[in-house]
């Protein structure tokens, strides 16, 4: 009737599948006829051109005619190609290539259930050390204070001393750090003639077994630091370069004598990026007979 479409015939899969590796044999075993034929015809050929035509005649190959190792090689191709067809293709076709895939596909999926399985175990860990270090910068950072003075350079000093004499900025230093916590690297701490009076010193040394008066605090990092300070209401931070880079991102507050002049020096502060610091106080000294530099007392606090 009119209107009504022509059903198409339905191929199973599976059936599409034997009848295309079906053709794709058919084409295998008619180029291994046809290069038997032409095999054939070539050795024939190769045996007239040498003894009718003359061709290559007294030249031989390892005491062998050369027509005859010509065909013994176009006769190791041949059967190369024999067995590719018949032995070949029926062990290393594509199912022996779905095979090895199946199994490389099953070793990676070994390993990824391996790697989730540690990763699993090591989440708590890495979560834990997460927090820690959170609780950290939140907590126990909450009142550190860094006190330096630095040269327009941001030079602090040069063969562990400093490189200048300032009567008010000492004063200063010791007004602020007075009744507190000083946390410092090993060489700031051996620049000092002796331990500063009415300050609990905390030294960061990597060093094993070193050597201290009674009363410094020696620990191993920054972290293990600001532990031993926690209970201080302004723990402050002296020193040196390393230590105050370390520090810049826990501490709050940055009590800055900012000295105007350049100097050489081998030791610096870190750069205040202005994004983050808020300048909060500004107090500027001329030089006089006390002070060979114009110098500024800066407080920065955090944003």
């Amino acid at each position: 009737m009119f209107g009504k479409k022509k059903q198409k015939p339905q191929i199973d899969q599976e059936q599409l599948e034997l009848i295309q590796n079906a053709q794709r044999r058919v084409k295998q075993k008619k180029r291994l006829y046809i290069h038997f034929v032409i095999f054939i015809i070539g050795a024939l050929f190769l045996v007239l051109a040498n003894t009718v035509l003359g061709i290559g005649e007294g030249f031989k190959i390892f005491e062998l005619d050369w027509f005859v190792v010509a065909i013994f090689a176009w006769l190791f191709f041949f059967l190369y190609h024999v067995l590719n067809v018949f032995v070949l293709n029926k062990f290393m076709g594509k199912d022996w290539e779905k095979i090895q895939l199946d199994k490389l596909v099953e070793k990676q999926k070994t390993r990824i259930e391996k790697i989730k399985t540690e990763l699993k175990k090591e989440a708590p860990l890495i979560a834990e050390s997460q927090v820690y270090n959170e609780e950290l910068v939140q907590k126990k950072s909450s009142n550190l204070t860094m006190i330096v003075a630095a040269g327009e350079n941001n030079e602090i000093g040069k063969d562990n001393d400093l490189i200048w004499h300032l009567r008010d900025d000492l004063k200063r230093f010791k007004a602020l750090t007075s009744g507190h916590h000083i946390i410092m690297g090993r060489k700031t701490f051996e620049s000092f003639p002796k331990p500063l009076p009415n300050r609990t010193h905390i030294v960061i040394s990597r060093q094993k077994d070193y050597q201290v008066p009674e009363g410094v605090i020696v620990v191993n990092s920054l972290e293990a630091a600001i532990e031993k300070a926690k209970n201080d209401s302004q723990p402050f931070i002296i020193g040196g370069g390393e230590i105050y880079k370390q520090a810049m991102p826990l501490a709050n507050k940055i009590e800055l004598t900012r000295v105007h002049s350049t100097f050489d020096a081998d030791t610096f502060f870190p750069e205040v990026d202005k994004s983050i610091w808020k300048e909060t106080a500004n107090t500027f000294h001329t030089k006089d007979e006390n002070h060979e530099y114009e110098f500024s007392f800066l407080t920065f606090e955090r944003k």
